[in-house]
């Protein structure tokens, strides 16, 4: 059988999603605490590597287990859980799903938000990137408008990275302005590693004035991640959301 875990965690003290050697990542303390409760050695593998810091406020993952649960051990063991894991990290639900339903490659699209703040606000630096510089959110718009499509983010992608092409298919991105906060959302069927991050250091420099919409585009164009600009701190990242067909 195969199980659906719906989760949200507060990044900031693991290094990022998947397992490490020597560090702490959330799929380590996931594995240990449900290979602990269930009495059997659990993989559970998830919708995507969050890097480390960046929060979730929606993921998902799955696991396998020859046994089949009930609603009421689902809810019961959700919150088992709870009461086991680190503060950071909190169980929504687990459900059983088709054995070929897989968190990370039955996935249709993900979101991710990255918060900027424009003034000095001591309730949001932990999840927020403060800005000092006057931001053109117009220009930053058209320049993000640039990125929808199917297209090459090798510009904005780590380097060296283990994946087959560096494609994605954007179905939005754009900035919002709420008070003396900008909210960057970008929604796609795929991302790159450090890829939001990148994009949303470019597309800063643009609302800065440092480089033009054309030079955005033609930094995309050029395929070079040397070209682009630098990666925005990690602690203003959240994948907000995660779309299947249950």
């Amino acid at each position: 059988m195969r199980y659906f875990i719906e989760l949200a965690y507060n990044g900031a003290t693991f290094f990022g999603w998947q397992r490490q050697p020597k560090q702490i990542s959330i799929q380590q303390v996931l594995e240990f605490t449900f290979s602990m409760l269930l009495k059997n050695k659990i993989e559970i593998i998830g919708c995507g590597r969050t890097d480390t810091g960046v929060h979730a406020k929606q993921y998902f993952a799955h696991f396998d287990h020859n046994k089949e649960f009930s609603d009421s051990f689902c809810h019961n063991l959700k919150h088992k859980l709870n009461a086991a894991l680190p503060k950071e990290i909190v169980i929504h639900k687990i459900f059983p799903v088709a054995d070929d339903m897989h968190a990370r490659f039955s996935a249709l699209e993900r979101t991710y938000k990255y918060y900027v703040s424009t003034t000095k606000n001591p309730f949001n630096i932990q999840f927020a990137y403060r800005v000092y510089e006057k931001l053109d959110i117009d220009a930053m718009n058209v320049a993000a408008n640039f990125l929808i499509g199917n297209k090459d983010f090798t510009s904005f992608s780590k380097l060296n990275t283990d994946v087959n092409n560096n494609f994605c298919e954007v179905k939005t991105a754009f900035w919002e302005q709420h008070e003396n906060q900008l909210v960057f959302t970008i929604t796609a069927n795929r991302f790159l590693r450090n890829m939001v991050r990148a994009i949303v250091g470019t597309l800063l420099m643009v609302g800065k004035g440092k480089i033009s919409v054309e030079e955005f585009q033609n930094i995309m164009l050029q395929k070079n991640r040397c070209k682009a600009g630098v990666s925005v701190p990690a602690n203003a990242l959240f994948l907000e959301q995660v779309n299947y067909e249950f």
